[in-house]
């Protein structure tokens, strides 16, 4: 068994999710046979809760894992065909969302990722939180993003192996900056936790996995899809581009709001740090990173542009999702009972 982290496993949220975590937790004597075939029932993928979480669940193996899960399960044959069965439900989905681009010449990658920048026309959270949301919106926000910044640059590193040349030089000078130049304490995701302390909330890795949603959840798969795919490198690159393409601004608003809400410097520090941090990164994302990769490799620049179309729709869906609850005076969160996040007594069972 593993050393504890302090991390558990999530609860269910359908009979696929179920049956894994009964199985993982030594419950069940092995992965029900075709269990996957349930997944096939799922209506829209990006919102299935049973879908999602079963992927994070199989993806979270390759990460820390979690404290009651044997390791070995990591590289299980039944596993991994129950995780290759939910991603060919949300890689199909990811296709129809977003069509595979018009081959275009390596030259022209980094002006095309400018123009799907530009052209994004996603709802915009950061100008919510900047100037309308309440301290308690600004802390789910903070709730959901824990998700990612909480292993934040973890997925995009899959890549690194996979690359050569000053694309993976590129690669490694933007990863280098997330992870504080290897001084913990400007570790960005270091940083989101002081974050997280300062307005109140559970710091410990996971700890709101159970309160957010599928669609939360969704922008989180992606990453981990991509970054575990090396016929997906790619996309994974592409991915990168556009976070690091359309952080500075927005993570200016964000810094600006929780300051309007009283948010101290140690509050905002992780969103000042990116404002700097990722006006240089956009650059080197955009030409030294996918440019160079692409001029390497031209048939993976309709690869490079998917990846970062995938990126946008699905943080567009995300912040729709938040908004709408917002703008309906509801949480955003799943069910809980407070602002913590928690769930409500009995609400999902092991």
């Amino acid at each position: 068994m593993r050393e504890s982290n302090g991390h558990a496993h999530p609860h269910p949220r359908g009979p696929v999710s179920a049956a894994l975590v009964r199985t993982l937790t030594g419950n069940a004597p092995d992965l029900p046979a075709r269990l996957g075939r349930d997944l096939a029932a799922v209506g829209d993928p990006f919102t299935d809760e049973d879908l999602q979480l079963t992927l994070h669940l199989c993806y979270e193996l390759h990460y820390r894992g979690f404290d009651d899960v044997d390791d070995r399960w990591e590289w299980d044959p039944h596993l991994l065909a129950l995780r290759r069965t939910a991603e060919d439900r949300f890689e199909s989905a990811l296709r129809r969302l977003v069509p595979m681009p018009a081959p275009l010449p390596a030259r022209d990658v980094p002006a095309a990722l400018t123009a799907l920048v530009e052209q994004d026309e996603g709802p915009s959270l950061s100008k919510f939180l900047a100037g309308r949301a309440t301290m308690e919106q600004f802390r789910e926000f903070v709730m959901h993003r824990s998700v990612y910044h909480q292993r934040e640059a973890d997925p995009h590193t899959w890549a690194i192996p996979r690359l050569a040349g000053r694309a993976k030089a590129a690669l490694v000078e933007i990863q280098a900056d997330e992870y504080g130049g290897g001084r913990l304490p400007r570790m960005h995701a270091e940083l989101f936790r002081v974050t997280m302390r300062e307005l109140g909330l559970d710091d410990t890795y996971g700890a709101y996995l159970d309160a957010v949603p599928a669609v939360t959840l969704a922008t989180n798969n992606l990453m981990s899809l991509f970054g575990l795919h090396r016929r997906l490198r790619g996309a994974i690159l592409g991915h990168l581009a556009v976070y690091e393409m359309t952080s500075s601004l927005p993570n200016r608003r964000y810094g600006n709001g929780l300051r309007r809400l009283g948010g101290n410097a140690d509050a905002t520090r992780f969103y000042d740090e990116h404002v700097e941090a990722d006006a240089v990164h956009e650059q080197i994302a955009a030409h030294d990173l996918c440019g160079s990769f692409c001029a390497d490799d031209p048939n993976q620049a309709t690869t490079v542009l998917f990846g970062a179309a995938c990126a946008l729709a699905l943080d567009a869906r995300f912040a729709e999702h938040v908004l709408d609850r917002w703008t309906a005076h509801e949480s955003s969160m799943r069910d809980q009972t407070s602002s913590s996040g928690r769930l409500l007594a009995g609400a999902l069972g092991a």
